[in-house]
């Protein structure tokens, strides 16, 4: 056979190993996928293709460092613009978030309609804080994919954070007409309705809020909140008896607890409203709240009941419903959300201890202010927003005329104030082990005398040249 002959006979055997090898990674096949591969390689040491899909399965597997030598060698013989793509997700992957970028420019310069790589840019300008120029690659990806429902979930969002609400609203509700199951538009319109008091309109979307939730890590942790039991909406409980005087509360709601703990300090306001309509309310209940919960919630209605978890016998409840569905299911608006303030209480024995601690401090004349500066769930986007750094806290702490008191609880070292922050504040949060040690503390700091010396801090801060933000 004439050389060229054999030379089209090879090629041709490994275009078809290749498309079998495509066709099995699609299909999941991931030995199958590593087996042709490596035939494709033995037969062409430099098939880009092949060495492509080694890359995908090394990322798949977890070995971020080996996808990406792949991808590197592929680029060197044959840069394409699939392939920095797919470079760009590995160093997502190994947190080399400028190099991503980078990955994502080189390839829309060999590619600029390449709808993937504006949106995967957009994604990566705003997950580093850079609004504006995520904006502008959104917009890049809807002119070239009108229909692209999630690039107006995120344009939406920006304009959101930015505090432009009427445009954000514009690009949810396009983003939803595109793809009426996009949760997460749906999640985001929600958050808008309820900021602008268009309660009524808001519950049924915040309905999908589970979209958003996250572990500490900030992977995601979709799933719903429920419980095997009819979901109560709201509807009037069963009764025993008719007429009037003989009426009796006879159902008995299990109350799912969800999201973070200042979720659930607000709405923790709604469980006595619950008891005005059943029998008994068991809230499931965070570790941390339950002293504190017990102490101003139980104590005052007696058909509350805290849990530790879900009852393992649910024939023991009648229905259920998850905290922060409540209001609508109350029909809250705005003029009616729950007032009976304050609702929560510290208890007085241990709020006068801490007071006792507190008067052991030197300098008794200066203002006392408790000081939080981060949240938890370091791996989510919003805590990057609502978490201050030890630079941007040091000029705060250096102000002499307070007395600053740690209440930053956090097991990431990232956040904790700098060495010569601590230095300056007095920290007891070791013996801080919930929320009613916090309560306690807080409401023998933050008394009338507290309230009295405001006036000097403020004058305090007005006189110093601060930048914290």
């Amino acid at each position: 056979m004439p050389a060229h002959s054999e030379a089209a006979s090879d090629n041709s055997n490994i275009s078809s190993l290749h498309d079998q090898a495509l066709a099995a990674y699609r299909a999941g096949r991931h030995d199958t996928v590593h087996a042709l591969a490596a035939q494709i390689l033995t037969l062409d040491g430099e098939h880009t293709g092949a060495m492509h899909l080694e890359g995908l399965l090394a990322l798949a597997a977890g070995q971020p460092e080996v996808a990406q030598h792949w991808i590197e060698r592929a680029i060197e013989l044959g840069p394409e613009a699939n392939l920095y793509n797919t470079l760009y997700a590995i160093q997502l992957r190994l947190g080399d978030h400028d190099g991503a970028v980078d990955s994502l420019r080189k390839g829309l310069a060999l590619q600029p309609e390449f709808t993937a790589l504006h949106y995967n840019l957009a994604l990566t300008l705003q997950h580093l804080d850079r609004p504006e120029d995520a904006a502008v690659s959104y917009r890049r990806t809807i002119k070239i994919e009108p229909g692209h429902s999630a690039a107006h979930n995120n344009l939406g969002r920006i304009f959101a954070d930015l505090g432009a609400l009427q445009e954000a609203e514009h690009h949810y509700r396009r983003a939803l007409e595109l793809a009426p199951a996009n949760l997460v538009a749906r999640n985001n319109l929600s958050m808008l309705l309820l900021a602008t008091g268009r309660y009524q309109e808001a519950w049924p979307y915040f309905e999908d809020r589970w979209v958003s939730f996250r572990h500490a890590d900030g992977s995601p942790a979709r799933v719903p909140i429920q419980a095997p039991l009819p979901r109560w909406w709201g509807e009037s409980p069963a009764v025993v008896g008719t007429a009037e005087p003989k009426r009796m509360r006879s159902e008995r709601l299990l109350v799912l607890d969800e999201q973070g703990y200042g979720d659930s300090l607000q709405f923790a306001r709604y469980l006595p409203m619950a008891l005005e309509l059943f029998a008994q309310v068991g809230y499931v209940c965070p570790a941390p709240l339950r002293r504190l919960y017990a102490e101003s919630l139980c104590s005052r209605w007696p058909g509350l009941v805290l849990l530790d978890e879900p009852a393992s016998d649910v024939a023991s409840w009648d229905r259920y419903c998850p905290l922060m569905s409540l209001p609508m299911a109350f029909g809250t608006q705005v003029a009616t959300i729950p007032a009976d303030t304050p609702y929560l209480h510290a208890d007085m024995t241990r709020a006068a201890a801490w007071r006792a601690r507190l008067d052991t401090l030197p300098d008794a004349h200066l203002p006392r202010i408790g000081v939080v500066w981060a949240g938890g769930h370091s791996g989510i986007a919003v805590d990057r927003r609502r978490s201050l750094s030890a630079a941007q806290l040091a000029p705060l702490f250096a102000l002499d005329q307070i007395r600053w008191i740690s209440l930053q609880k956090t097991d990431d070292p990232a956040k904790l104030a700098d060495p010569a922050s601590q230095a300056r504040l007095t920290d007891w949060t070791a013996d801080l082990t919930d929320f009613a040690d916090t309560d306690a503390n807080s409401a023998r700091r933050l008394g009338r005398r507290a309230r009295a010396d405001m006036r000097g801090t403020q004058a305090a801060l007005r006189n110093r040249s601060l930048n914290v933000f």
